[in-house]
């Protein structure tokens, strides 16, 4: 029995390598790879890394922030980023702080603020890398065709 596919009646694309969707699934893959080689080195997952990056950012100028404003801002979901900034917190990256009865604002830690200070740099680093067969110009391109992607979602 033969459960071959024929392509040309499903599919716009010839080859794999013609669709969008399959080129940023394995370009993603491979760039989120050596993304984690690298933050393996300061204990922390990608999606840790995230959340701590972001909570740095959000509260830069001091502001205090809720997990749903570093969710959204991470892209995660309620469910992911309460489980991260939990194992962040068991880290001591992060500390959770009551201004009232009924929430809590996450804060970098000195620890957190250290490592961060560390692993940012080297995660752009790898970032600078992945990135050099592109000309400069095609990377002018590329930024904001990604965040109009970005801006769509």
């Amino acid at each position: 029995m033969n459960n071959s596919v024929d392509f040309k009646h499903i599919s716009m694309h010839q080859v794999p390598e013609q669709s969008p969707g399959f080129l940023l699934l394995h370009i993603s893959t491979s760039w989120r790879t050596s993304i984690e080689k690298v933050l393996k080195e300061f204990g922390l997952t990608h999606p840790q890394f995230v959340v701590l990056a972001t909570l740095a950012w959000l509260t830069q100028k001091g502001d205090r922030v809720t997990q749903v404003e570093i969710g959204r801002t991470a892209g995660l979901d309620p469910n992911t980023t309460s489980q991260i900034v939990r194992l962040l917190e068991a880290k001591k990256y992060i500390k959770r702080v009551r201004p009232d009865e009924r929430s809590k604002n996450p804060m970098l830690t000195e620890l957190g603020a250290k490592t961060l200070k560390v692993a940012l740099p080297a995660v752009e680093k790898i970032d600078a890398s992945f990135f050099t067969s592109l000309e400069p110009q095609e990377l002018d391109v590329l930024v904001p065709l990604f965040q109009k992607l970005y801006r769509k979602r």
